[in-house]
């Protein structure tokens, strides 16, 4: 039988054995869950596609909710440069666009320099060309330009650096709202699957189905359930976006990146249990001694219940 995750032409010429992501929510992988309630994403059902064919597999993902392109460019990349892995995936620039005081010129030239510090170190490189919005959602069109801006960036960093590009930008499958949370920005998990293919198919890897397809036809939903839909949108996450904006706060603040070591798929998914079991263990002493409402209201749990961009 032949094997599904070979690679099928000469973008690579050898296993990868160790894979880091950087980036915001859509790299952290938002909404999507394992089964246990860790966040999964794109990145991390490419990393389990490539681990399955190399024992000695490593992984990290630094991504972390909300974090703008310098932030990435400036504290993530380097990090990630310095781990040396044989892949880096790295995304970033829409929750610069989506501040109206942002400073578009500089946060393109960090995009580019962001590839230019990872191709230094790392031997391949993917980004990503952002999904058209403006189908789903009609009003965002006046953020069009800078997206623009920022896709003419991406294609500088494929020129001057070499690196992929997964053009997310022209698949209209993507238009379709089953491929999207209930907060209308991040992807479902039949969404991150098909990034996921999308990216190992760029590489060059045999994809497993068509992750371009259209979804069968699904029935519409009547105007009342629509405008039901709309009002619970509103008030569940625009609101609260609309408070951080004013607030100069971030869905991030607080929120450490959940795979932040280069380690073996499997040895890094046991560490993350046991963290998570000490930080429970922990919690309950302190809720029992009276100082578990400091940290439930306003630190680490409040920052994750946020998942808006």
């Amino acid at each position: 039988m032949e094997d599904p995750i070979t690679p099928s032409n000469a973008s690579v010429q050898a296993r990868l054995r160790s894979f880091v992501a950087v980036g915001d929510s859509f790299t952290e992988g938002l909404p999507d869950t394992h089964p246990d309630g860790r966040p999964r994403g794109w990145a991390d059902l490419v990393a389990e596609r490539l681990a399955a064919f190399e024992p000695t597999f490593r992984y990290a993902n630094l991504a972390v909710r909300g974090r703008l392109m310098g932030q990435i460019g400036n504290v993530q990349a380097p990090a990630a440069a310095a781990m040396g892995p044989d892949l880096v995936a790295f995304a970033g620039g829409i929750n610069d666009v989506a501040r109206p005081n942002c400073d578009l010129d500089a946060v393109c030239e960090e995009l580019v320099q962001c590839a230019a510090v990872l191709t230094a170190s790392c031997r391949h490189v993917v980004t990503f060309q952002p999904m058209d919005y403006t189908r789903r959602m009609p009003s965002l069109q006046r953020f069009a330009p800078k997206v623009t801006k920022l896709m003419q960036a991406v294609e500088r960093a494929r020129v001057e650096h070499g690196v992929v590009v997964v053009d997310l930008s022209v698949e209209r499958v993507f238009d379709d709202p089953r491929l999207w949370a209930s907060d209308r920005v991040h992807l479902s998990y039949e969404g991150h699957r098909r990034v996921a293919e999308g990216v190992l198919e760029a590489l060059g890897y045999e994809p497993l189905f068509d992750w371009r397809a259209e979804l069968p036809p699904a029935k519409r939903p009547n105007r009342i359930v629509k405008k039901w839909s709309d009002i619970v949108w509103l008030v569940k996450y625009f609101a609260p976006w609309i408070k951080r904006r004013l607030t100069g706060t971030s869905s991030g603040d607080g929120v450490l990146p959940k795979r932040p070591n280069l380690l073996p798929l499997l040895e890094q998914t046991v560490t993350d249990v046991t963290d998570a079991v000490n930080n429970a263990v922990n919690s309950a002493g302190l809720a029992a001694a009276g100082l578990g409402g400091s940290l439930n209201n306003g630190g680490l749990g409040g920052a994750l219940g946020d998942q808006a961009a």
